[in-house]
């Protein structure tokens, strides 16, 4: 089981939320000049799919990752993503999140604010420099009542 992947120089873990900008083409009907012709034109857009990493699968080139976002009328859409897909234009990770499982299934069967939500991943020397600052910054207290 993978709880982490490397897509070009990012790395993102399960329950991180991520952006992935993938490459659609489209095909469109459009009139021509006359009624009866009938053109089909090519359009390639990049759409841009944002949500939570809830799975790792595979290894080597046959490695994918499935992202989770919760749609209009607060349903959940899941979306399987090929890791090296030459339609992947790029991957961004918004918000590190903290995890215990590598399979988050479980949020499927959560509704509203409770599917997105998760323990955001706090760092750790973020941490140690605020504690140090505030330990330097303190003065003993004197007791002004000592005689």
């Amino acid at each position: 089981m993978a709880n982490s992947t490397k897509w070009q120089e990012i790395v993102f873990h399960v329950g991180d939320t991520i952006d992935v900008h993938y490459k659609l083409i489209e095909k469109e009907q459009v009139a021509g000049k006359t009624k009866r012709e009938v053109k089909e034109e090519l359009r390639e857009r990049i759409q841009i799919f944002e949500g939570i990493v809830i799975a790792i699968k595979g290894e080597g080139d046959n490695k994918t990752f499935m992202v989770r976002r919760i749609g209009a009328g607060a349903i959940g859409i899941e979306r399987i993503f090929p890791l090296y897909s030459p339609w992947i234009k790029k991957i961004t990770v918004k918000k590190k999140g903290s995890v215990r499982r590598a399979k988050l299934y479980y949020l499927r069967n959560m509704t509203g604010k409770d599917a997105e939500k998760l323990k955001e991943k706090v760092e750790v020397k973020a941490l140690e420099k605020k504690t140090v600052s505030k330990t330097k910054s303190r003065k003993p207290a004197k007791n002004a009542n000592k005689k």
